[in-house]
């Protein structure tokens, strides 16, 4: 069971970060254009519609795939004169914490996505539905928020994290 479930997470993280990839080359593609037609008087219309949304999908997009290969931003000082026990039990409050985080975003964007439905919310200047962009932020961060729960659930099940032991140089 858990070697599937860490299957289907891992395609979704790949999902996720695929998509922050395209959308990050629509961006520069988007400003590319915009900056040569501003240059010819004919500045790409919209822009900042597209590039404002994109921007999201990027940052979210990869946010699991990072988190996934340990890239976020750690403070380590204490952690190689700590037991492994207690670096363990560290690893899986601060994975868990990070989940609730995370579900708990998903699920507030996920309600602010039902009022940008109800209210009909859409972008300044191409009318694009702003629900679009929530729903799919909320997936992405709904991603990452089980990623991190799973992870938890492997270092509780495993009774290791994957800290390396020794002192850091």
């Amino acid at each position: 069971m858990l070697p599937t479930l860490r299957m289907v997470t891992d395609r979704l993280i790949n999902l996720s970060a695929f998509l922050g990839t395209v959308a990050l080359i629509f961006v520069v593609a988007t400003v590319l254009f915009d900056v040569i037609g501003r240059a010819f008087g004919k500045p790409l219309y919209g822009s900042l519609d597209l590039t404002t949304m994109a921007f999201v999908v990027v940052v979210f997009g990869g946010m699991a795939l990072c988190d996934k290969r340990g890239g976020h931003i750690s403070v380590d000082l204490f952690e190689r004169h700590f037991p492994p026990r207690l670096n363990l039990i560290i690893d899986i409050v601060v994975d868990l914490l990070g989940s609730v985080i995370f579900l708990t975003m998903g699920y507030a964007v996920l309600k602010s996505a039902q009022l940008s439905v109800m209210l009909n919310l859409r972008t300044n200047l191409l009318g694009i539905p702003q629900a679009w962009f929530q729903w799919l932020l909320a997936g992405l961060v709904i991603v990452t928020g089980l990623a991190l729960l799973l992870r938890a659930i492997e270092f509780i099940l495993a009774g290791e994290s994957d800290h390396e032991e020794g002192p850091i140089e």
